[in-house]
């Protein structure tokens, strides 16, 4: 069974389209660039940067027994959960 392609086109800028002009397989560098961005995509909000009312409710709820602390070494921040005061990463609720 083949798989099937969906065409995605979007708008760019002229600066962003001559940038992408000299890049000889446009369209790899950009799905490349689409996953490596949604693999690093922030798991609260999804990426756009705002939480909806609902998700800051949430996020609240699990801020009260959490913090944000600055790693020394590569100066990331990182969750930390007060009962353990170590890296924390919430399991999902069943």
């Amino acid at each position: 069974m083949s798989r099937k392609h969906e065409v995605i086109t979007f708008k760019v800028d002229e600066a962003l389209a001559s940038e992408l002009a000299g890049i000889p397989n446009r369209s790899e560098f950009i799905r490349s660039a689409v996953l490596r961005a949604l693999e690093n995509a922030c798991p609260v909000c999804g990426g756009v940067g705002i939480l909806t009312p609902d998700q800051r409710r949430h996020w609240n709820a699990f801020a009260e027994h959490h913090r944000m602390q600055e790693c020394n070494d590569c100066h990331a921040r990182y969750l930390v959960c007060e009962a353990d005061d170590g890296p924390s990463i919430p399991q999902p609720q069943q």
